[in-house]
C-alpha cells in the first residue's frame, strides 16, 4: 500500500502511468506526453496502440519511465491469438509494460476457459514485460469482477486494472471488490477511469490501496498534492 506521507511530488510520480489515448492522437501529442512523464517521474507512458511505440521508446531513452501500450484497446473482443500477436509486436518494439483489455463478453457469459486461455497467451507473449489486465468494471457485475480477478491471479499476471478510461470509470465499491478478491495474492491493483474531480478521486483510490493510477491527467493530479494536503485528504509529508 502506498504511504502518501512519505512522498513528495517527485517520488509520487512513480504512482502514475501517464497516457495519451484519444483516437486523433498525433506524433506531437505523444512526444509531449512522454516529456511530461519524464518531467514528473512517472512509472510509465502509455499510447493506445503499439503504433506509437517507436516514438515513445525514442522519447523515453535515458529515463526510467517505461514505454508501454494498450493491447486490443479499448474493446478487448479480438481472438486470443490476435491479442498475443499484438502483444509480441509491442514488446519487440520496446514496450516494458502491456495492458490487455479482457474479453468482457466472454467473462459475462462465464466462459472462464476462454478468459484463462487469453490470459495465458498474453502472459507468454509478453515475456519479461509487466502484464496488466483491464476488466472495464463498468460493464461487469460484482460476481464478474471477482471472477475476473481470480483468473488474473490464477494465471499470474502482474496487475488487475479497473478500466480502459474510455468508458465509465470504477466506483470505490468495485475497486474494493477487486482489492478483497486479490488479498493475499501478489497481484497489484491499477486504477484507470478516475472520475472528476480527478485529483480528489485519484488520491482516494491511492489511500484505499491502489498501487498505480493510469490517467491522462497525471500532471494535474501530481500538481494538486499540496492542495490535497492543505485540505486534509492526504497526510502531511514526513519524509
Amino acid at each position: 500500500m502506498v504511504d502518501l506521507s512519505k512522498l513528495d511530488k517527485w517520488t509520487l510520480g512513480k504512482c502514475f502511468d501517464h497516457s495519451v489515448l484519444p483516437k486523433n492522437t498525433t506524433e506531437d501529442d505523444i512526444r509531449k506526453g512522454c516529456r511530461e512523464a519524464v518531467k514528473y517521474n512517472c512509472a510509465a507512458f502509455y499510447s493506445a496502440t503499439p503504433f506509437w511505440t517507436p516514438i515513445v521508446v525514442e522519447e523515453l531513452e535515458g529515463s526510467d519511465v517505461m514505454p508501454a501500450t494498450g493491447i486490443d484497446f479499448p474493446f478487448g473482443a479480438s481472438p486470443s491469438k490476435l491479442k498475443a500477436i499484438e502483444t509480441e509486436m509491442a514488446v519487440n518494439a520496446g514496450c516494458k509494460a502491456v495492458d490487455l483489455v479482457i474479453n468482457a463478453g466472454a467473462l459475462k457469459d462465464k466462459r472462464y476457459n476462454v478468459i484463462e486461455q487469453e490470459l495465458k497467451d498474453f502472459k507468454t507473449a509478453a515475456g519479461a514485460a509487466i502484464t496488466k489486465v483491464i476488466l472495464d468494471v463498468c460493464f461487469l457485475s460484482d460476481e464478474d469482477i471477482a471472477a475476473g480477478c481470480k483468473l488474473i491471479a490464477q494465471v499470474g499476471c502482474n496487475y488487475a486494472k479497473t478500466a480502459t478510461g474510455q468508458f465509465e470509470g470504477p466506483t470505490m465499491n468495485q475497486f474494493l471488490i477487486m482489492k478483497k478478491t486479490l488479498a493475499g495474492t501478489p497481484i497489484k491493483l491499477k486504477v484507470a477511469g478516475v472520475k472528476f474531480p480527478r485529483p480528489q478521486n485519484a488520491y482516494a483510490f491511492l489511500l484505499a490501496g491502489a498501487d498505480l493510477i493510469g490517467t491522462r491527467a497525471a500532471v494535474e493530479i501530481i500538481e494538486a498534492l499540496d492542495q490535497m494536503r492543505e485540505i486534509g485528504l492526504v497526510p502531511k509529508y514526513v519524509g
